[in-house]
């Protein structure tokens, strides 16, 4: 079993930065692929970050390429996710997800999580 909780949303004027933390428990935590989803009201779970076990490789939604970085600290069983130059349509509640450990995995795809966090708001003030 792997569980995690978010911490760090708050709500911030569009073009400041925020730092998500997902801190996990689980001893097959570091082994996972983790990722970020977000999800705003009325709208279907979205695809925001995710990487790798051993940080080797990371992903993008489109709509967060060059201004979100995701990473993440195994000593510390930690994911983050830096938000930066923030926009309004950035508004959702984020969540972060472990994957499951099986070697065929689609880190864009939601269905590929078996773990996930209760998620945190994020709100983005124009």
């Amino acid at each position: 079993q792997v569980q995690l909780v978010e911490s760090g949303g708050g709500t911030v004027q569009a073009g400041g930065s925020l730092r998500l933390s997902c801190l996990a428990s689980g001893h097959t935590f570091s082994s996972r692929t983790v990722g970020w989803f977000r999800q705003a009201p009325g709208k279907e779970r979205e695809f925001v970050a995710g990487v790798t076990w051993n940080g080797g490789s990371t992903d993008y939604g489109d709509s967060v390429k060059g201004r979100f970085t995701i990473s993440r600290d195994n000593t510390k069983n930690t994911v983050y996710l830096q938000m930066n130059n923030l926009k309004s349509e950035d508004t959702a509640v984020y969540y972060c997800a472990a994957a499951h450990l099986r070697p065929r995995l689609s880190i864009t795809d939601a269905f590929d999580y078996d773990y996930w966090g209760q998620g945190t708001q994020v709100t983005v003030s124009s």
